[in-house]
């Protein structure tokens, strides 16, 4: 699958209300804006070919979508600079693997220093349904 990678700079951050760990590829249409936060696994995240089996280590938080002002404890996809990727419609966890491989990939083509966490991120736009991924980078 070939995707387009942006570079993003996410001016202000966005919040979530924190949940207990769901599956984040089990997705569906209903379940409102979530986001998914991913440490990835450090021997990986320098590879061009990195082991999808284990790129993914672990799930740090899962969230709502919230306006970070309902007094309820919150995480945030911080602003900052990112490599971003989506797709207009519920991905599934192959082609999840694959925009964050190919993120990967345009990061080390660019010699850009991208950080150790990937956000997964579903909402809805124009009536559709849509994956992003960001990951976090800088220059170098």
């Amino acid at each position: 699958m070939k995707i387009e990678v942006f570079r993003l700079n996410l001016l202000s951050p966005l919040y979530y209300v924190s949940e207990k760990a769901a599956d984040p590829f089990g997705y569906k249409e209903g379940d409102g804006e979530k986001i998914f936060c991913f440490e990835l696994d450090k021997t990986q995240t320098g590879e061009f070919e990195p082991d999808t089996a284990r790129f993914l280590e672990t799930l740090v938080f899962c969230g709502r979508a919230s306006d970070g002002a309902d007094g309820q404890p919150h995480t945030e996809l911080p602003q900052g600079n990112y490599l971003f990727a989506q797709k207009r419609e519920i991905a599934s966890r192959k082609d999840i693997m694959e925009m964050a491989v190919e993120i990967q990939q345009e990061g080390l083509w660019q010699r850009l220093l991208c950080g150790k966490k990937l956000y997964l991120r579903y909402l809805f736009e124009d009536g559709r349904p849509v994956t992003q991924l960001f990951r976090p980078c800088t220059e170098t």
